[in-house]
């Protein structure tokens, strides 16, 4: 019997971190509370910050990062992400308070029932196919400049957005200032939109400095985005996170009565990378292409290929992905607890393929050739998340 990966600890995750503050301000739950950040909040600081970095998992801080640094030798402890640990489920579980079981907001591409295809939720578009694969609509390869098969035009969704649409959910900050709190973002993807690190950073500073109690949630892209770019021990790696530290650690300095934590989503490995396309009897048992990540793979199955599956997985990819009934997957509660979302289920496909390895496996060969690095498996260097604590007095 094959052993279980480590799981996400959902009493201990970014769910929980989010209930803190939720508790803290004054509004309403849905979840317990992280016990971690519960000790710091009763101090009553009059500012709460929390500066969520892409990616920065434990085992990144551990990688690149002196002990007695500013990021390490405030390391109040570690704790969990959620499942699958990717941006689009994990920043949507700590915006929200929700499980992503709750909140449906699953990965980078989703199948929607109430439009019969997967759509990429960040840029509601079409998921983007290969020219040339079985379910393109373009039937002739094209070589992109270094001759990897080129992907087809990106096809948006018209009219409206499909995650906001039909998978909505009401923020903590929302949720808060319904409580009658103070509450505020500073992200790229919120007005008033602050696009660069120190705009994010110097809006936090200039709300900190306005007076009453208030929370602010910041978030910035790095280092997820170099890593997937060049890998988790690259120079260029190393240079973002050392410059990050560095000016966290100037921002710090700029306020005072406040309570800053700095966490992660998720965090971040070194990525063999497949494509599924190169497997041709894989691909004659599916309906569609898989969703969600290329480390947690959402498979729908022609019915009569669904009870040969397994073995056919077993047999092509070995012990490199643990691949779970859609049955099993909603009693291990592996999306997590809570009141699922209406259409959770209907988005699920019949099996689950969840990398438990270093192995990745991509829809198209341009994207496997592109991404060294990556995330949403169940490994612990995906998992674990450390939570930051700097008080400034």
């Amino acid at each position: 019997m094959k052993q279980l990966p480590p799981l996400p600890d959902y009493d201990n995750c970014l769910v929980n971190l989010a209930n803190s503050m939720l508790v803290h301000f004054g509004a309403e739950t849905t979840a317990p509370t992280l016990p971690l950040a519960d000790s710091y909040l009763a101090k009553g600081y009059k500012n709460v910050v929390v500066l969520l970095l892409d990616a920065m998992g434990i085992s990144i801080l551990e990688k690149h990062l002196s002990s007695d640094g500013f990021f390490r030798s405030h390391l109040a402890g570690s704790y969990s992400s959620v499942f699958p640990p990717t941006t689009v489920a994990a920043t949507t579980s700590v915006t929200s308070g929700l499980f992503p079981c709750e909140s449906a907001w699953l990965g980078w591409d989703e199948y929607f029932p109430q439009l019969g295809k997967n759509v990429t939720v960040y840029t509601n578009s079409e998921q983007i196919q290969e020219a040339g694969s079985p379910f393109a609509l373009e039937k002739d390869v094209r070589l992109d400049e270094n001759g990897c098969p080129d992907i087809e035009p990106i096809r948006p969704i018209e009219g409206f957005h499909a995650g906001f649409k039909f998978t909505p959910y009401e923020s903590i900050v929302t949720k808060m200032k319904n409580a009658s709190s103070e509450a505020f973002f500073s992200s790229p993807y919120v007005e008033p939109n602050p696009q660069d690190l120190d705009a994010i950073l110097g809006r936090v500073t200039d709300l900190c400095r306005e007076p009453g109690k208030k929370f602010i949630y910041a978030y910035w892209n790095e280092p997820d985005g170099t890593m997937h770019k060049t890998g988790t021990t690259s120079k260029e790696t190393h240079e973002v996170i050392t410059a990050l530290e560095k000016r966290v650690e100037e921002f710090a300095s700029t306020l005072s009565d406040t309570l800053l934590f700095i966490t992660a989503d998720h965090g971040h490995m070194d990525s063999k990378n497949l494509c599924i396309l190169d497997y041709p009897e894989i691909m004659k048992c599916l309906v569609r292409m898989p969703s969600i990540e290329p480390r947690s793979l959402n498979l729908f199955i022609k019915d009569e290929y669904k009870e040969g599956f397994p073995v056919l997985f077993e047999k092509t990819f070995g012990d490199k992905f643990w691949l779970v009934p859609k049955e099993e997957v909603i009693e291990k509660q592996l999306f997590g607890r809570g009141n699922e979302s209406p259409i959770f289920r209907d988005m699920l496909g019949d099996f689950l393929a969840i990398a438990i390895s270093d192995t990745s496996l991509f829809n198209t060969h341009k994207e496997a050739a592109l991404m060294p690095g990556g995330h949403a498996g169940l490994t612990k260097e995906e998992l674990e998340i450390p939570l930051i604590a700097v008080e400034l007095k």
